[in-house]
């Protein structure tokens, strides 16, 4: 995050603006920094406490495909592979790939074999993505009202597949830069509504971004005491760690109690028990739906 405020005078009479660092303080400034302007401003929704946390949370390496994978594909790699959980595109008008297998009879007979399911949900992005795909973009001025609306969604089509309540729903808000703070702004406050109406309906909010836009700004709403905010966060950084530490944005602090499921490598081709498959690669320590 970067801020701007008045250097000190030069030649008594000349004043200019000067980058400052992630302290507040420009560099070779010898003034006291002037108070610094959050990149996100604090809002707070009314809330009904969604589930408890430690319900259906789980720990392993998950994998997420674009469209949900053949039965047999599933039968084969349960117990040969590393993976028990994987990500399935669930609703959102923006996903990307369609989903023909993906019925509450497939969810049944994959359940059946042992494996967890983390839901996504991908809609409306970031209004300063760039994502020429994925069109369709908040609403700064409706952000939350978006938001709630998305999650009404969401439950509709979990319901349809056999999911009941308490296990989360991911939202999927792809990167985008983080150089507009009133972008970032819109993508918070539709996630606060997001949060908002998944407890209502007796869910668990989760958020998917990259490391660096989405979760940044969501760490930044956590700093300045916004609420609802999602219940976990899975947060792709592609550095080949498998594990939940977090980096950057996602201090020791934040998200901690088994709230966290970190993608650590993407569009990997691979086989197990003859089967193939291209998928991302995840680390979960966090809530999945059974």
């Amino acid at each position: 995050m970067r801020y701007l405020r008045p250097a000190a005078l030069v030649a008594a009479s000349l004043v200019l603006l000067l980058a400052v660092d992630g302290t507040g303080v420009s560099a070779g400034a010898t003034a006291p920094a002037a108070a610094a302007v959050p990149r996100i401003r604090a809002l707070t929704l009314p809330d009904r406490p969604g589930p408890p946390r430690a319900r259906d949370t789980w720990t392993g390496t998950a994998f997420d495909a674009c469209t949900a994978p053949p039965l047999d594909t599933l039968r084969a790699w349960y117990g040969t592979s590393p993976y028990g959980a994987l990500g399935i595109y669930t609703s959102g008008a923006q996903r990307g790939c369609a989903q023909p297998r993906l019925t509450a009879d497939w969810i049944r007979q994959a359940r059946a074999m042992g494996w967890r399911f983390l839901p996504v949900h991908v809609g409306l992005q970031a209004p300063c993505s760039r994502l020429s795909r994925k069109p369709k973009r908040i609403d700064p001025a409706n952000a939350v009202q978006q938001g709630r609306d998305e999650a009404a969604e969401a439950v509709r089509a979990l319901r349809s597949l056999g999911f009941g309540k308490g296990g989360p729903v991911y939202l999927d808000i792809e990167a985008y830069p983080l150089n507009d703070p009133g972008c970032g702004q819109a993508v918070v406050d539709f996630s606060l509504g997001w949060t908002q109406a998944l407890h209502a309906a007796g869910h668990r909010a989760g958020f998917y971004s990259s490391l660096d836009s989405g979760v940044a700004d969501l760490a930044a709403a956590a700093r300045v005491g916004s609420s609802p905010l999602p219940d976990v966060l899975w947060y792709a950084r592609w550095d080949d760690q498998a594990d939940t530490a977090g980096s950057g944005a996602l201090t020791p602090d934040l998200w901690v109690s088994h709230q966290r499921v970190h993608q650590y490598r993407g569009n990997v081709e691979e086989t197990y028990g003859g089967a193939t498959l291209t998928v991302d690669r995840n680390q979960v320590d966090g809530p999945t739906a059974g």
